[in-house]
């Protein structure tokens, strides 16, 4: 079994800009640039063989180069719930149909459909019930974020090895639009 992601990368002076507002929130557990994505689809736990055969269909997805820009900020659940803070991503149709495009792809490969609704973000960190308070300074103190256009003209796959560290991730192939 492997666990499986398909994503786009964001580039390291993206990433660096997002790093500097890892602050501000006692206990969070910050991601490292090289964690920084924004999630297409989430897989989950596949055999090889299903592995192979999603790959053979993320090969078949097309599409042409588009930009998408991260904007505001944000945060999963409420109140003690609250699990992760996230960069938001501006709306964008391209975007959308690309995450439709890898859905599409999942369910060929014989993979149940995803049910939850899609919402693109960059996690920057993980918490372990945050002072709900300190969690709401940091999403009004970086709600303004709003970084230069970034050029999508390819999308990956990506394993997840689950540590106590945190995830850690490795492409395992890439397709261009």
């Amino acid at each position: 079994m492997i666990r499986l992601f398909a994503a786009l990368d964001i580039p390291p002076e993206i990433g660096r800009s997002l790093q500097s507002r890892q602050v501000g929130i006692d206990g969070a557990r910050w991601r490292p640039l090289e964690a920084f994505h924004v999630t297409l689809r989430f897989f989950g736990e596949v055999r090889q063989d299903v592995a192979r055969d999603l790959d053979a269909e993320l090969v078949r997805v097309s599409g042409r180069p588009f930009e998408i820009v991260l904007e505001g900020a944000g945060s999963f659940a409420d109140g003690d719930e609250i699990n992760a803070v996230w960069a938001g991503v501006a709306e964008n149709p391209e975007l959308r149909r690309l995450a439709e495009a890898c859905e599409s792809a999942a369910r060929r490969a014989g993979l149940k459909p995803d049910k939850r609704n899609y919402k693109p973000h960059v996690t920057l960190a993980y918490l372990r019930r945050p002072d709900p308070a300190e969690v709401a300074a940091w999403i009004q103190s970086n709600n303004l974020l709003k970084s230069p256009p970034i050029t999508v003209d390819r999308f990956g796959l990506y394993s997840s090895v689950l540590t106590k560290e945190g995830s850690h991730y490795t492409l395992e192939a890439e397709y261009g639009l």
